[in-house]
């Protein structure tokens, strides 16, 4: 049992209200929808890992997106309790399930390239 619900948001006034809560999430003014990945820590087997499924899910949600050829930006909602709070209260969630990141997908308004984040210093090998 994987502990992870998904909201899709398609309610124009919803995705409109949510820049009131998360300041990054203008972009969801122009998109069609958002998905909401969240972590039920009723249905979790073993404490705390909810966050790793829930990080998967959302890097799995956003390579599909991609191969359909949108655009999606992932919005980390947790843990920042104010986000958590508005967008639980915004969408009527209940206590045990906790938002952890919205995707809003759309057509890009851009094309940008991948950003290059690779450090090699960050890179060990075998030991720290």
């Amino acid at each position: 049992e994987q502990p992870w619900h998904f909201v899709v948001i398609r309610d124009r006034q919803i995705l409109n209200e949510i820049p009131k809560i998360h300041p990054y999430s203008g972009m969801l003014k122009e998109a069609p929808l958002a998905i909401l990945i969240c972590g039920d820590e009723s249905l979790q087997k073993y404490k705390g890992y909810w966050v790793q499924d829930c990080s998967a899910a959302t890097e799995n949600l956003l390579i599909a997106v991609n191969a359909l050829g949108l655009g999606g930006v992932w919005l980390g909602v947790y843990p920042i309790e104010d986000r958590v709070v508005g967008i639980r209260k915004l969408l009527g969630m209940p206590e045990s399930v906790i938002p952890f990141a919205l995707i809003s997908i759309g057509y890009p308004a851009e094309q940008k390239p991948p950003a290059d984040r690779y450090d090699e210093s960050r890179v060990h090998h075998d030991r720290w």
